[in-house]
């Protein structure tokens, strides 16, 4: 996942004035005086430490007594939270923000995005950002994503609480990469079979995901609905043959995949005891998902996922840990991860299932082993090293700064039942970790197999 990454911001803060009520009339003689509305009150100035203490320590505050599991809900101070328009709030809560990635199949890549954390200033409760991206590859990329939290609240000191869990969002865009790779089917695949291809996608999809029955279940529901178009053409990396003019087999799936529109229902049902989806410190979860295609050619496909985590709060390493009541004391842990994804019907060879890239198999390029079904397993030790961050503002600041170091193994076969027979591969690295706060993670992964290295830069932990 790709997201705006501030480097450099200004905050401008001008305090609100009172505003002068003009002075009643004096009262005819022997006439009531007439009712006056109250005076307005003034807006409270903006304060960027309300809340929170200037190092960048924020106080856990008195929740309220009906908040069962408060380890999942967000607390955010009023520091967060600059009242007024989007120019008011412009790089407080709003701004104008460079891009900077690299994936191994489209190389270095940079760009701008428009983000508004705070859109249509209703109080942190919706985020919207538009994206445009180009690398040095040549892949063009444009986004804009959508969300809103549904349980939500207002703390009566200022400052609001969001459940992290239920939200609905919304996504679309459009791309162009000239220099998407394939390395055909199976384990086995030798990396002198690396083809190219070009790939022009179009996508819109919203979707929802909910605790259920309510907000302290541990069981968690999503549904996602999104439609794509996929329009493949020849490659452009040099020295690097195109799919359409290499192996039959490959020039087949290339002309199967060209052209093709896709309609997916995604459903995921999980147990999940995990104390937060993007950075948890503790917890488990366990959980299986169905997305099903249905596509142009009139074909029908779908794939089948079961997943599993368990994380491990550890010692801290080199910090000493939270100060007194904190909202978010920095954490060691182990993290576990795995899945299994099998294929049903029939599906062009970039929705099959994969490893390789930013999230599996970190050492080999993106998509490096495809196939009809996957296993894959990860281990991933995070540790913290500055626990304060660094503030380049009073308002913009890098909560977190630290590092992991990962194992990831897997294989890719036919089908599941085949797994067992297929070559395991794995790979190993480490990786500098940034949390603008506890649910924005910017990572960098440098990792290693039997085929060199691959590099990834990206917003969000690999699992």
């Amino acid at each position: 996942m790709r997201s705006a990454i501030p480097f450099v911001f200004l905050t401008a803060i001008a305090p609100a004035q009172q505003q002068q009520q003009p002075a009643a009339p004096a009262p005819a003689p022997r006439q009531a005086t007439q009712p006056q509305d109250p005076p307005r009150p003034a807006r409270r100035p903006f304060d960027p430490f309300r809340g929170m203490d200037e190092s960048g320590r924020i106080p856990k505050p008195k929740l309220p007594e009906d908040v069962e599991r408060p380890e999942r809900w967000r607390y955010y101070p009023p520091a967060r939270i600059k009242p007024g328009s989007l120019l008011e709030r412009f790089w407080v809560s709003s701004f104008v923000s460079p891009i900077f990635f690299r994936e191994e199949d489209i190389g270095f890549g940079g760009g701008v995005a428009l983000t508004d954390i705070d859109f249509l200033n209703d109080n942190f409760r919706q985020f919207a950002n538009v994206v445009t991206t180009y690398s040095a590859e040549g892949q063009q990329a444009y986004r804009f994503n959508w969300s809103r939290w549904l349980n939500h609240r207002t703390m009566p000191e200022g400052g609001i609480l969001r459940e992290e869990r239920a939200r609905v969002y919304a996504r679309g865009g459009y791309s162009r990469t000239l220099t998407r790779r394939f390395f055909g089917f199976g384990s086995r695949a030798p990396e002198s079979n690396e083809t190219s291809y070009t790939e022009n996608l179009s996508q819109v999809g919203f979707g929802l995901r909910l605790p259920i029955p309510d907000e302290d279940s541990d069981w968690v529901a999503r549904v996602d609905i999104d439609a794509r178009n996929h329009g493949l053409s020849s490659g452009q990396v040099s020295a690097v043959p195109s799919m359409n003019a290499f192996l039959p087999s490959f020039q087949e799936a290339f002309a199967d995949g060209d052209g093709v529109d896709q309609l997916w229902l995604t459903t995921r049902f999980a147990w999940d005891t995990r104390d937060s989806f993007a950075q948890p410190y503790r917890g488990a979860r366990v959980g299986a998902a169905i997305a099903t295609a249905w596509q142009s050619a009139g074909e029908w496909g779908a794939k089948v996922t079961v997943d599993a985590q368990k994380i491990v709060e550890l010692p801290p390493l080199l910090h000493t840990g939270g100060a007194g009541r904190e909202q978010n004391p920095p954490t060691d842990v182990l993290a576990f991860g795995c899945f299994v994804q099998d294929t049903i019907g029939t599906l062009p060879f970039y929705s099959l299932p994969t490893l390789g890239g930013g999230e599996t198999l970190r050492g080999f390029i993106q998509n490096r082993f495809t196939d009809r079904a996957a296993a894959h397993v990860s281990a991933e030790y995070r540790v913290n090293i500055v626990e304060r961050g660094y503030a380049f503002t009073d308002t913009v600041r890098i909560e977190r700064i630290g590092l992991a170091f990962f194992y990831d193994g897997g294989t890719v076969a036919e089908g599941w039942d085949d797994l067992d027979s297929g070559r395991y591969i794995d790979s190993y690295g480490a990786g500098l970790r940034l949390a603008f706060s506890r649910e924005a993670v910017f990572r960098v992964d440098v990792g290693y197999g039997d085929e060199g290295s691959n590099m990834t830069i990206a917003f969000g932990n690999a699992f």
